[in-house]
């Protein structure tokens, strides 16, 4: 399955199965750096879908009229 068409489940369950698989330490040198490799991009695409649902996410709060109005996320960083 391409990375890019994973979900962010799909992408930390393929991200755990190859973390589990080098673990057990087990294969050849070169799928060891394939799977490394493969980690790394799931790594980076799991933390742009955060990044990207991060963007969605507002806060809502009482307006003037009560009625809630949305606010832009502000990260706690």
């Amino acid at each position: 399955m391409a990375q890019e068409k994973m979900t962010f489940e799909q992408s930390m369950e393929r991200l755990n199965a190859i973390v589990r698989q080098l673990e057990k330490g087990e294969a050849p040198l070169s799928e060891s750096l394939a799977l490394f490799e493969e980690g790394t991009a799931l790594i980076a695409a799991c933390g742009k879908m955060l990044d990207e649902a991060e963007q969605k996410v507002v806060m809502l709060r009482k307006g003037e009229n009560g009625e809630p109005v949305e606010m832009p996320f502000e990260g706690g960083e």
